[in-house]
């Protein structure tokens, strides 16, 4: 059985627009925080330094400054301070799945604390792992901005 053109252009025309309400959904669906998560830091606690291997950065008097490779300092400062987390309750399920990704280590002091405070980052999973062991869960709307846009520096040519 064939389809006229007619047909054809209705499949298509239906076809697009499930696509589009799908899409729709889905972005609906992550862009929202979930009900419980809590912000990390709050005016009476907030970020003062962060460090992710040998990236950091630091609230200076005015703004932000990062390490000199760092190309959005701001944003990357800004995804940091305002991160929210959701706790994990079953984190049995977690240790299945933490081989997946190798955590990278981040040091975070907190304002009016000379403390740093060593947390695991899951980059891939995005999972937090706080000093006491407890696990939270990075809302996917917030994954995108913790990681850093980093100036790649051009290798000389050396072959003569």
């Amino acid at each position: 059985m064939a389809l006229s053109r007619k047909k054809w252009n209705n499949v298509i025309i239906i076809a697009s627009l499930l696509m589009i309400t799908i899409l729709t959904l889905l972005d609906d669906k992550t862009s929202q925080l979930p009900d419980d998560a809590h912000p990390l830091f709050d005016n009476t606690s907030p970020l003062a330094q962060l460090q992710v291997n040998e990236l950091w950065l630091n609230k200076g008097s005015s703004n932000w400054q990062c390490h000199p490779k760092i190309l959005n300092c701001q944003v990357w400062a800004k995804a940091w301070s305002e991160i929210q987390l959701s706790p994990l309750v079953d984190q049995q399920e977690l240790f299945k799945h933490s081989s997946a990704d190798t955590p990278k280590e981040v040091i975070i002091v907190i304002a009016n604390s000379e403390q740093a405070q060593p947390w695991s980052w899951y980059e891939k999973l995005g999972l937090l792992k706080s000093p006491a062991n407890n696990w939270y869960l990075i809302p996917p709307s917030q994954r995108e901005g913790l990681s850093p846009i980093i100036k790649i520096s051009a290798a000389s040519n050396t072959d003569s």
